[in-house]
């Protein structure tokens, strides 16, 4: 007896390949916004954290969303 876990048409198959075509973009977009949330947070972190603003860490989080935005608008453009 024997089993073909990939074969044609296998809903398995449409997955992987539906999910190699949409994440990768998302990956890099979240590497790329990652290295540039390094780059700004030592600058802003002093601000940040010095009471100026009620919640530094919710600030953070929309820094790092901010980062993976702009990546992700990079990546669009070319």
């Amino acid at each position: 007896m024997s089993v073909f876990l990939f074969t044609a048409n296998a809903p398995l198959t449409d997955l992987v390949f539906g999910a190699s075509l949409f994440f990768p973009p998302l990956f890099k977009a979240v590497l790329l916004g990652f290295f540039f949330w390094l780059l700004i947070h030592p600058l802003l972190r002093g601000w940040m954290y010095s009471g100026d603003i009620w919640h530094p860490t919710l600030m953070d989080l929309s820094l790092f969303v901010l980062c993976v935005t702009a990546a992700l608008w990079l990546l669009s453009l070319g």
